[in-house]
C-alpha cells in the first residue's frame, strides 16, 4: 500500500500540475468588491475543508418514452478509504498553501495566535471538530460531509452561508455561525485587520449536478474537485463590511485518485429493468407509463497518497483563483 503523505510533502507536491478541468460558467461570483479595497493586512479566522462521503443524486426524465423507460433516476455514491489522518493532512496542506499564496500576493498575514488570543473571541465557542453536516445539494440531491480545520487554528468556526444544511441538525451550527461572524467582525473593527474565512467542499464523484440525464441515467465519474456553490472565501474588512468570492464552476484535477465500482446488486438491476420495460410497454399502448426509474449504487475507494495529492491540488487551484480575485480588488 502506498505510504500516506505528510502535510509538508503535500505542500511540496502542489507545484506539480495534474490535468485541470472546470465548467463553462464564470468561475467566481463576487459580492461587495469595494469592501476589499485598501485591506492589506489580514488574519485567517476560519479555514474549513469538507469531504463528501455519501451523496444521493437524482434527475427526472422529460416525459414521453424517455420518461416511461427512465422515470426518476438516482445515483447513490459512497466514498470509503479516507481516514481522519488523511483529511487532516489535506486541510493542513491546503491552509499552509493558502497562507503562502496570500503572502506572495502582497498581503501581511497576522499569526493565528494573535487572532484567537484576542479579547473579541474570548467568549466564542468552537464548533465540534471535525464537523459532520448533512448538506442539501441541488434539486433534491443530498449528501453527508465532514469538515476539518487546520491544526494551526485553535477553533473551528463557520460563517453564515458557508454551508447549506439539511434537517434539524444544522440549526445549532447556524446559530454558532452567527456568533462567530459577530466575534470576527468585532476583531476586525478593533484591530484594523481584515479577517478571511475560507470553506472548500471536496467532491469525489464529479457528478454533473443537478444531474446530466442520458438514457442510461446519471453520469458518474471519479475525478476530484472543489465543488461549485459550496466553496467560497469571505473577507471581513476593518469597516465590518464583507467581500464574498463564491466558486461558481468546479475546480478540479483528473488523475488516478479513486477506484470506482458499480455496487448495484444483480437482483436490483433485474427488478428495475423488468419494471421499466413493463412501464414502457404500457406507455406505448396508451395506458400510461409506470415511472419506476433506475437506481444505481456506486462505491468509490480512495487510493492513499494519490487521494491526498489530488484533493490538496484541487484546493490549491481554488486558492490561486480566490487570492488572485482578492488581490485585484485591493
Amino acid at each position: 500500500m502506498k505510504k500516506l503523505l505528510s502535510a509538508v510533502a503535500l505542500v511540496a507536491m502542489l507545484a506539480q500540475s495534474p490535468a485541470v478541468y472546470a465548467g463553462d460558467k464564470e468561475p467566481v461570483k463576487i459580492s461587495g468588491p469595494a469592501n476589499a479595497k485598501g485591506v492589506t493586512t489580514v488574519a485567517v479566522g476560519a479555514f474549513n475543508v469538507g469531504f463528501i462521503f455519501e451523496s444521493v443524486d437524482q434527475t427526472k426524465a422529460s416525459g414521453g418514452l424517455m420518461g416511461a423507460f427512465g422515470g426518476t433516476t438516482k445515483a447513490k455514491s459512497e466514498l470509503v478509504g479516507v481516514t481522519p489522518e488523511m483529511m487532516q493532512k489535506i486541510a493542513d496542506a491546503a491552509y499552509a498553501d493558502f497562507v503562502s499564496q496570500l503572502g506572495a500576493s502582497g498581503y501581511t498575514v497576522v499569526p493565528a495566535g494573535d487572532l484567537f488570543g484576542h479579547a473579541a473571541l474570548a467568549k466564542t465557542k468552537s464548533l465540534e471538530t471535525p464537523l459532520d453536516i448533512n448538506i442539501a445539494l441541488e434539486k433534491g440531491s443530498k449528501g453527508k460531509a465532514t469538515y476539518f480545520k487546520p491544526s494551526e487554528l485553535a477553533s473551528q468556526f463557520m460563517l453564515p452561508g458557508d454551508f447549506t444544511g439539511s434537517g434539524m441538525s444544522s440549526i445549532g451550527i447556524n446559530m454558532s455561525a452567527g456568533q462567530a461572524s459577530m466575534a470576527l467582525t468585532n476583531y476586525a473593527k478593533q484591530s484594523g485587520v481584515g479577517v478571511i474565512d475560507v470553506v472548500y467542499l471536496i467532491d469525489f464523484s464529479d457528478q454533473k449536478r443537478p444531474g446530466f440525464f442520458s438514457f442510461g441515467g446519471l453520469q458518474v465519474n471519479s475525478g476530484l474537485s472543489v465543488a461549485a456553490d459550496y466553496s467560497r472565501m469571505t473577507l471581513i474588512a476593518p469597516s465590518g463590511k464583507q467581500t464574498v468570492v463564491t466558486v461558481k464552476a468546479p475546480v478540479g484535477v483528473e488523475g488516478d485518485f479513486i477506484e470506482k465500482n458499480d455496487a448495484s446488486s444483480g437482483t436490483d438491476k433485474a427488478l428495475q429493468s423488468t419494471a421499466n420495460v413493463a412501464g414502457g410497454l404500457a406507455a406505448v399502448a396508451g395506458l400510461g407509463g409506470l415511472r419506476f426509474g433506475k437506481t444505481r449504487k456506486f462505491a468509490f475507494t480512495a487510493k492513499p497518497g494519490a487521494y491526498e495529492e489530488g484533493a490538496a491540488k484541487a484546493a490549491s487551484l481554488a486558492s490561486e483563483m480566490m487570492v488572485a480575485r482578492l488581490g485585484a480588488m485591493r
